[in-house]
């Protein structure tokens, strides 16, 4: 039993994801730019690329989510979302059918400060804005929001109390149009540091996630986890196809066009800021090894 037990335990601690390939800047000098661009999530049918930026200019706040559109095989010139607000608006990511962007605003009339919020996608463009409630937000800050392939969990993070550190993985259950309350992620993934920016992969069960002991002062990394039996492995560490190894790498999505492919923003190569790319994983299964995995 003891054998069967560090075997077990060697299976859920294995890297849940490999990489494939190079990562593929998107859309040089229109949606990357010289500008700080982060977390780029592409429509089901491929033709509406979303992020957002700190400083780009011409939105109307410090934060703006930016809108391109394919035409053809070219992506057309960026410009910004109409449901941004003189605030913060930032962290944009499609559902699985096309239908809604989820995103957070720190917008007049949230329940706290950096808040969740759903937009419908429509025929001329986009409704408006709805706050995802008190089930889901609290009076601190509540990011990166993505509803999982299966549209049964919306996943975030957030620094309010409870949790194991500082931000820490959360998920919601589905309630027709509303969430549950929202619960901490299960086992090991949440620690003392800062877990963030998650997204779901295309199994609904692997995820793709940020970590730094403090986000604001170290460097931080991409991570992938698995959940066994329900509950989420620590993770480990992506290699440095996606990973710089000096500069930060976050804003991970799930591409809808292409559920192989992994989008994330990374100041590359000692790019001066953040860049938006595109890179193919796999789902793997690893066999059980006594070796260690990381950089």
């Amino acid at each position: 039993m003891a054998a069967f037990a560090l075997a077990f335990s060697l299976l859920a601690a294995s890297p849940a994801v490999e990489i494939v390939g190079e990562a593929e800047l998107f859309a040089p000098a229109l949606a990357s730019t010289g500008h700080s661009e982060i977390r780029l999530t592409i429509s089901p049918d491929g033709r509406t690329a979303l992020w957002f930026s700190r400083d780009r200019p011409g939105g109307p706040g410090g934060d703006d989510i930016w809108i391109a559109r394919r035409e053809g095989n070219e992506w057309a010139p960026a410009t910004p979302v109409s449901f941004n607000s003189p605030g913060r608006d930032f962290d944009p990511a499609f559902s699985r059918d096309g239908r809604f962007v989820y995103f957070c605003s720190d917008r007049p009339g949230g329940i706290g400060k950096d808040d969740l919020y759903r937009v419908a996608v429509t025929a001329k463009g986009f409704g408006t804005p709805e706050n995802l409630g008190p089930q889901v937000n609290s009076a601190a800050n509540e990011y990166a929001p993505m509803l999982s392939p299966d549209g049964r969990r919306l996943l975030f993070s957030s620094d309010r109390p409870g949790g194991a550190g500082r931000h820490d993985l959360y998920t919601a259950r589905s309630k027709g149009r509303d969430f549950a309350a929202a619960v901490p992620l299960p086992g090991t993934i949440n620690t003392p540091a800062d877990e963030f920016d998650a997204s779901f992969l295309a199994d609904s069960r692997t995820l793709v996630f940020a970590r730094a002991p403090s986000m604001k002062d170290d460097r931080i990394d991409l991570f992938a986890a698995t959940s066994h039996s329900g509950r989420y492995d620590a993770g480990m560490i992506l290699p440095l196809a996606v990973n710089d190894p000096v500069r930060d790498s976050y804003g991970p999505m799930l591409d809808w066009s292409a559920p192989d492919r992994l989008t994330f923003s990374s100041q590359r190569g000692g790019a001066q800021s953040m860049e938006l790319y595109r890179i193919t994983y796999h789902i793997v299964s690893k066999k059980i090894s006594g070796g260690q995995h990381g950089r």
